[in-house]
């Protein structure tokens, strides 16, 4: 049975208001089910995930991953994408994903007609919604180029909420769209907000505390939009470091956030201490 947005929303108010609201994200298919029994909200690969019938119970709301600025080398539309022309350059800082420009027709019925429907029929509640920060990254990189990037991919937003009304939203950073389409999405996730992976020194590292409280301003800051929008926190560190990990936990409740630490694989379920 689906989990009611009524009562899923009350669950997250308990969550947001200092007890723990147990969500997680895992994008392996080798996970097994019962390590998802204690979460109430749980984020998977939209097609590499364990069987979704096993993952299902009253309690719990199961959304899909899509990427909306990006196509990824091994997703099945992505040489069609590349044959119709959709994909801009490739995002240096992930080899194999593409940009594709938000402002394009053809992607935009694309999301709204299959990708997001494809999802929602094999089983998922919901859809996760990453990479639009790409949108403000392009428009600042070649403002003359890009124009408009900003304002499509928030519009693709708020047009898939129209589409699926019932369906739960929730949306990774975005930190520049918020001001358009925070009434319209009920999750945001914060992700590296208190703790992060430094690929180029293979370390876990502190966020700078600026940048950190920058996104506690703007996420906190979403709710004048929306009084209603729940805000998760993802954060990276050593699954070993359990006392860390411990403090990570009190920091992200304190903002009134209900935290999450994993490794930045994504591709195992790290437990709270």
């Amino acid at each position: 049975m689906r989990l009611s947005l009524v009562s899923f929303t009350a669950l997250l108010v308990a969550g947001s208001a200092g007890a723990a609201f147990p969500w997680a994200v895992c994008y392996s298919g080798n996970t097994l089910p019962a390590e998802f029994h204690k979460f109430h909200l749980v984020v998977l690969d939209s097609n590499t995930h364990p069987p979704l019938d096993l993952l299902r119970g009253r309690e719990r709301e199961l959304l899909g991953y899509l990427s909306l600025g990006e196509i990824e080398s091994h997703r099945s539309y992505f040489k069609a994408a590349q044959a119709e022309g959709l994909l801009l350059r490739e995002n240096p800082a992930w080899r194999g994903s593409f940009y594709v420009d938000f402002r394009d027709s053809r992607w935009q019925r694309q999301v709204t007609e299959q990708l997001v429907p494809g999802i929602l029929a094999s089983g998922f509640n919901g859809i996760f919604l990453d990479t639009l920060d790409d949108a403000a990254e392009l428009e600042r990189t070649d403002p003359q180029k890009y124009r408009g990037m900003i304002a499509a991919a928030a519009g693709l937003v708020r047009g898939l909420r129209r589409e699926f009304p019932q369906t739960t939203i929730m949306v990774n950073r975005g930190y520049d769209l918020l001001p358009q389409i925070a009434p319209f999405i009920d999750i945001i996730l914060g992700e590296s907000v208190y703790t992060t992976y430094n690929p180029q020194h293979k370390g876990y590292v502190r966020v700078p505390a600026p940048e950190y409280h920058e996104q506690v301003r703007l996420m906190r800051q979403a709710l004048r939009w929306n009084p209603k929008l729940k805000i998760c926190s993802l954060d990276y560190w050593d699954p070993s470091d359990t006392k860390e990990i411990r403090h990570i936990y009190q920091v992200e409740r304190a903002n009134g956030f209900a935290p999450y630490v994993a490794t930045p694989e994504l591709d195992r379920i790290v437990r709270a201490p």
